[in-house]
This record gives C-alpha cells, structure tokens and sequence, in this order.
C-alpha cells in the first residue's frame, strides 16, 4: 500500500529486479504509468474505503504486503487517523482473519520510525499528535499478533544515495543519525528475499555495513 510514495518508488524496481512480481496500491488514476514503468501491477483503490473483507480477498493472492502508506499529517488530522492509523490497522485485521480461516498469510512489513511506540506530542499540535498516536496504536496492535511481520524503524528520512546500514536499538535517543529512503527499500528487498523475516522491530540508520547483514 502506498504504492505512490517515495520509499515505494525506490522498492519497486529493486524488487522486480529480484525477482519479485510486485502489485501497487494507489489512489490516482494519473499514476498508473508511472507504476507501470516501474515494472508493477497498478491497483487502484482507497485505503480510506477499503473494508477489512475487502483487504482480505486482496491479500489472499500475495505472499507479502508491505505498508509504505501514511499521510503523515500533512492532509490534516482527520486524514491522518483515517489512512495512518485506522486504515494500517484494517489492514492487520484483514491478515488475522485470514490467518483464522486457515487460509495462507501473507507476510506483513509496516514502515514505521524509530520509536514510534514510546513517542508522545501535544494533543494541541493536532495533526502531528494525530500522525505519532496513529503510528503508536498500529505498532503496538500489530505487535499483539502471531502473524509473521516485521515493523521497520528508520530515524529521520533523508533522500540521500544508501551506501549501507547500521542496526541500533529499537530504544535509542537523541541520534543525529539520519535514513536514507534508498536504505529503507533496500532493506525491504532483502528482507521479502528471505525465507524468515529478521527479528521485529528492526531499527536502523545509515551506515557501513551491508544491507545483508540485517
């Protein structure tokens, strides 16, 4: 999901180039081509709308679902409680009732940030208080599950070239440390090439050591 962000545009080809057969969820009919090009599936659809019933005849046919959605506070807090927490969180719902059906589950992969379960914001500061609570309630949710996931937290974001990783502690603080978005998609792809995901959560910045290592 997400399909159109700017970590998903960098994951995309990676993951065709590995062998991957990836679909994208997007909203925008304008972004078809540009999905298209990268090698994917275009699905069109609103995560907003989308039931849990719905999310579940979805997942039946993927091995994987990745979670790169999120406004982000930037449509507003009602936005931001609709698509990052109460459309992460259909989602999760949609999974376990696959899970309770007997059916195969597809492994889940939730971008998220680094402490994210432990941040607090004022709730005067209405979108951002809306954006950490949203990413707070998913995380810890998902967290209460079986399902077989990985919860990924970057530091802050950057749009710098990846030239390796450093895994920290999911508790760390006060880092000036930052994530490539290059990084976080190729830690993606290596994760989704794996048998077993790596252990969750998974926090990490840039650094020296090869994305493999995770």
């Amino acid at each position: 999901m997400g399909g159109h962000g700017k970590i998903a545009l960098l994951a995309t080809p990676m993951l065709v180039a590995a062998g991957h057969e990836v679909s994208s969820f997007i909203r925008s009919k304008e972004q078809v081509a540009e999905i298209e090009a990268l090698g994917a599936h275009a699905v069109l659809g609103d995560i907003t709308t989308t039931s849990v019933s719905q999310w579940a005849e979805l997942f039946s046919g993927f091995d994987a679902v990745v979670w790169g959605a999120g406004n982000g506070g930037r449509g507003g807090s009602e936005l931001t409680w609709a698509v990052d927490r109460d459309g992460a969180l259909a989602t999760i719902d949609a999974l376990e009732h696959l899970q309770a059906a007997g059916g195969p589950v597809p492994e889940y992969i939730m971008i998220s940030y680094l402490g994210a379960t432990r941040n607090e914001a004022d709730p005067q500061d209405g979108s951002w208080y809306a954006y950490v609570e949203a990413k707070k309630a998913v995380d810890k949710r998902l967290g209460t599950t079986d399902l077989d996931y990985l919860i990924l937290g970057p530091a802050a974001l950057g749009d710098e070239a990846s030239h390796g990783i450093k895994v920290i502690p999911d508790d760390a603080t006060g880092l000036q440390e930052k994530t490539s978005r290059e990084l976080v998609a190729q830690v993606i792809t290596e994760a989704l090439g794996r048998r077993k995901l790596p252990a969750s959560p998974l926090a990490f910045v840039d650094g020296d050591n090869p994305v493999s290592s995770i």
